[in-house]
């Protein structure tokens, strides 16, 4: 039996992690940062020496990513065993992964990893293409928008508030331009799934976006029976 799939997509910095996490604990399901996974590749590259715009044949990329040495350990994430998890938020390194996510070499090569994170009772995943491309079969696609101004303030915030230096016009001018990038690629474009619930969380409190995505989940035929929602 496969494990039900929910899936959040999403522009940058539009809350689908705050979002997924809460589901994946209210629901006790697992949770799939893919994101996470294209910002840990960016920086394994970055450490072996690969620059933005540098010539990378799809074979030696392909195979870079099915051996990404990474593990995913609760609320952290190991690289070659080290912690990465506050690395890989650096705005370089988001639009580094940005640039990778649009090669298929390296899509092809990490998606074994996020099918196999498809386990029982249930798996939350939080990305751009979960319900177009990876999880195109979950019975509960959502698309998450917001504001992109709102969405620079957020992640200015956020920024700020892990001790780290931001300039909130220069976040809202990389914003736009990783947008662009992301909606235009050839490649698994940034774009609601067919059937997918669009949800605009620019004015909803995190806790209203969670109840909203529960209601559409648990009015699925079938699934409130297969499903444990946490109270709390």
């Amino acid at each position: 039996m496969l494990a039900p799939v929910l899936t959040i997509d999403g522009p940058t910095a539009s809350g689908k992690g705050t979002l997924s996490r809460q589901l994946a604990r209210t629901l006790n399901f697992h949770y799939l940062d893919s994101g996470a996974l294209y910002r840990v590749f960016a920086l394994h590259l970055e450490g072996q020496g690969f620059k933005p715009g540098l010539i990378i044949p799809d074979v030696a990329l392909e195979q870079l990513a099915r051996e990404l040495p990474v593990v995913f350990d609760d609320d952290r994430i190991l690289l070659n065993g080290l912690d990465a998890s506050e690395l890989i938020r650096q705005e370089r390194i988001g639009n580094l992964a940005s640039e990778f996510a649009a090669k298929a070499s390296v899509r092809e090569g990490l998606l074994q990893r996020q099918w196999a994170c498809r386990r029982l009772p249930g798996l939350v995943a939080d990305g751009r293409d979960m319900g177009t491309v990876v999880f195109p079969d979950a019975p509960l696609k959502v698309f998450l928008i917001a504001d992109v101004e709102e969405r620079a303030r957020r992640r200015t915030k956020q920024l700020i508030e892990k001790g780290i230096s931001v300039n909130f016009h220069d976040l809202l001018t990389d914003l736009k331009a990783r947008d662009a990038r992301d909606q235009s690629r050839a490649l698994a474009p940034l774009t609601p799934a067919a059937g997918a619930r669009i949800l605009d969380g620019s004015s909803l409190s995190i806790n209203e976006s969670v109840q909203q995505v529960l209601h559409w989940w648990t009015s699925i035929p079938g699934i409130s029976s297969s499903s444990s929602v946490q109270s709390g």
